[in-house]
């Protein structure tokens, strides 16, 4: 209990706490976020990691920070502290800086697949091969209803679920994406299928509409990817269906740099904690080992009661 207490008892550590709720940060980005000096966010960090209120997630050489400790008494104490922050010295300064660096990333991303849509599908199977699994993942789809695809990317999904579903709509953040599955459906005729622009956080779709939405390959390409499970949360319909296909936790650095990936995949534990805080019931979730030079991935499902 002393230990939490005299963690919390500073300014600039209560600050971090704050940001920290919200979600997952680098040193250098709670940096630019604080206004100041690496070394003394890195030991206020230190604190807080050792008094057992912050835990450090590693992934390749970055390392990221987050609320969620081993200390059972900030636990219990953490909806007073959650209930005061709107008061906090500074808050709104910090509001709008983590705002700034989520824009970041969503900007070096959308940056990314601009340059590269044409040559997208080649790079991807090239630089990060994983083992088959899109009929897996297409049997998981429930017949009829109105199916949704988050991050279509060239489309390459969007005629298999077109012959499953009564209407599809593609959602995709870059119009260079956009535009290379919109041949690819012309091509193939399919005249179910919709395709609109817009943030994976801020889909443009009315609330409960949908009957399935589908991730495939792109929550680690999320900038905060609890914030996108609760908004694909608030399209779904009842009884609507979350079916996410992603990689597993690796080490495969270069990606970030060569595909544009904010994450090296995920844990199970990680995904199950983020689906069940965002509402989601009867999660399961499959693994499928990676053959030789392959990652593992993920097959995630969680339904809307």
């Amino acid at each position: 209990m002393l230990e939490v207490l005299k963690a919390l008892a500073d300014p600039s550590r209560l600050r971090l706490v704050a940001i920290l709720l919200g979600g997952e940060f680098t040193v250098q980005e709670l940096t630019a976020i604080l206004g100041v000096g690496q070394s003394k966010v890195s030991w206020h960090l230190k604190i807080l990691v050792d008094a057992g209120i912050l835990t450090v997630k590693r992934q390749g050489t970055w390392s990221y920070y987050r609320v969620g400790g081993e200390s059972p008494f900030f636990a219990a104490i953490l909806p007073a502290v959650e209930h005061s922050l709107p008061s906090l010295p500074g808050r709104h300064h910090d509001l709008a800086a983590v705002a700034r660096v989520l824009e970041e990333r969503r900007s070096r991303s959308q940056e990314f697949f601009d340059r590269h849509a044409r040559q997208w599908d080649d790079l991807a199977r090239t630089l990060l091969p994983v083992p088959e699994y899109r009929q897996l993942l297409l049997e998981m789809v429930p017949t009829g209803d109105t199916v949704v695809e988050i991050g279509v990317g060239t489309g390459g999904l969007l005629i298999d679920l077109a012959a499953r579903a009564d209407r599809v709509i593609g959602v995709d953040h870059s119009p260079a994406m956009l535009e290379e599955a919109r041949r690819r459906v012309a091509v193939a005729g399919g005249g179910r299928v919709e395709l609109r622009l817009g943030e994976m956080t801020h889909l443009p779709l009315p609330d409960a509409t949908a009957g399935c939405l589908l991730l495939n390959m792109v929550l680690h390409h999320a900038p905060d990817p609890p914030r996108v499970l609760a908004e694909i949360r608030r399209v779904l319909a009842p009884g609507g269906l979350l079916l996410i296909a992603d990689l597993a936790r690796h080490d495969r650095e270069a990606a970030r740099e060569q595909l544009a990936d904010q994450w090296l995949g995920f844990d199970e534990a990680e995904l199950r904690r983020w689906l069940a805080g965002s509402g989601f019931a009867d999660v399961n979730i499959h693994r499928i080992a990676g053959g030789a030079g392959e990652e593992s991935l993920l097959l995630a499902r969680g339904s809307v009661n």
